[in-house]
């Protein structure tokens, strides 16, 4: 399935690489040449509208003068028929009526010469200018197809060329898919999720009739720290063995794991008791590593006073100490649960009141009484280390523990690396956070991301501390 995957991935690099950013240099071309063409459009229309409204204005004007020069000739007619007027007044009408007559000449010219202009210019508009720019705009488009058939014809090629390995995987899918074996399968979720718990065995029967004391037999369900009366779980409030299937309390869980089956306390304390190996491992590196700046400040005094280290070389030899002793509690436990699991092969003999020095019952109303029959095998080291089944949604009480939290940032000014154990490299203005103070030693403790945390020189980083992060203090 991941190489399937993968030929996708190679399709849409290849893509994106031949097709898609080529397109996208093309579109922008064309926006471009489309707007321009627009543009000469537009520019042209209005070319044309000035040159209609140059003609509507002579043609007004022709009009207004040829209506003046009528006017002004009958008036002159008028004048000269009236035998009351004088010489001088007759004369001057007809001067006027001149003066009119060779405006509307004038003015008949002028409009003919516009239009006779934008005849000339509506034809080019319509038989030249429009026509050129829509033919650009069409061939614009013609190209625009012809590429688009060629993308088309590229993704041809680039899927075309994963077929052969995509045909592969999926005959490795189907073959894989053939290869499944359900028995197996659940075999491994047995073998991850056991309890360890035997089957109880057969009750047997108590003659009441015969004056003799009566007991609890071996293998029963009844609770053997009891007054010797049989309490049976079954038909009861409490249904321990039905523990698989009865939902679990989320009350408090106990610190020995006390609540789980057998089986899997085993595993629990294992993996407790790993986590605090590695921890007592971290913190001797980080002891080392400061032992090691102690002995650089003894050698080299300028580079640091060697006193200031001990606070901090004493905490850690008190967290180590701590720890061990926390682990060897915790290996205690694990050794006391290996022991009482019989191991794979062995006659399964327990009986219900073997394991009554034990720890009390949990909180938890649905966990096995402590006296209850313990599991039949477990596994050896090496098939637990073969078989891992992530147990996420087994429960919520088997979540790995959080990580430290952050209580704020910093800033790296200066490029440090980090080449001894416990320290971590960083770069020049990277940002980081902050999961543990200086505490006078001159270093602090930051994380880049889940994997990788570390210590940097304090003078290194500018720090920048959440007043309201879980941890964080102030000094004055």
């Amino acid at each position: 399935m991941n190489d399937y995957a993968g030929q996708h991935e190679v399709i849409s690099e290849n893509m994106t690489s031949q097709i898609t950013t080529d397109l996208a240099r093309f579109v922008q071309e064309l926006k471009q040449e489309r707007k321009s063409n627009f543009h000469d459009g537009r520019k042209a229309q209005q070319h044309m509208e000035t040159c209609w409204k140059q003609l509507e204005s002579s043609k007004r004007r022709f009009e207004r003068d040829c209506k003046e020069a009528d006017r002004a000739q009958q008036y002159f007619e008028k004048m000269d028929a009236d035998i009351n007027v004088t010489k001088a007044d007759v004369e001057k009408a007809r001067q006027q009526a001149q003066i009119r007559h060779q405006m509307a000449e004038d003015s008949k010219a002028d409009y003919s010469s516009s239009l006779q202009k934008f005849n000339q210019e509506q034809h080019e508009y319509y038989h030249t200018h429009i026509p050129s720019i829509f033919q650009k705009i069409q061939e614009m488009e013609e190209r625009r197809i012809v590429r688009i058939g060629e993308s088309m014809k590229t993704y041809a090629e680039v899927d075309r060329q994963v077929i052969p390995i995509i045909g592969k995987c999926l005959d490795g899918i189907v073959k894989a898919a053939e290869a499944i074996n359900q028995k197996s399968d659940s075999q491994l979720v047995i073998e991850a999720y056991k309890s360890g718990f035997e089957p109880p065995g057969d009750i047997e029967f108590e003659d009441y009739t015969q004056p003799m004391k009566r007991t609890v037999s071996d293998n029963s369900l009844s609770n053997s720290r009891g007054d010797g009366k049989p309490e049976l779980k079954f038909g009861g409030k409490s249904k321990g063995k039905l523990w698989p299937f009865i939902k679990k309390n989320k009350g408090a869980t106990p610190e020995d794991f006390s609540n789980l089956p057998p089986e899997q306390r085993r595993k629990k304390l294992q993996q407790k008791v790993d986590e605090l190996n590695k921890e007592i491992q971290k913190e001797m590196d980080q002891r080392d590593a400061i032992t090691k700046m102690k002995d650089v400040y003894l050698k080299n005094p300028q580079m640091g006073d060697p006193a200031s280290l001990d606070h901090k070389l004493t905490e850690v030899s008190q967290n180590i100490e701590k720890l061990r002793l926390e682990a060897q509690k915790f290996e205690a436990w694990l050794a006391e649960v290996e022991g009482r699991l019989p191991a794979r092969g062995e006659q399964a003999r327990r009986q219900s009141g073997m394991y009554d020095g034990q720890g009390a019952p949990t909180a938890n109303s649905c966990a096995q009484d402590r006296e209850s029959p313990d599991g039949s095998y477990t596994e050896e080291r090496s098939q637990e280390n073969e078989v891992k089944v992530l147990a996420t949604d087994f429960d919520d009480e088997f979540d790995d523990e959080e990580p430290l939290p952050a209580i704020g940032t910093c800033k790296a000014l200066y490029t440090f690396e980090g080449q001894n154990e416990g320290t971590i490299s960083v770069i020049e203005g990277e940002i980081l956070y902050v999961i543990e103070e200086d505490k006078g030693d001159g270093w602090t403790r930051i994380r880049r991301n889940e994997d990788e945390e570390g210590y940097v020189p304090t003078s290194y980083v500018e720090v920048y501390l959440d007043k309201n992060a879980k941890g964080a203090k102030t000094y004055i």
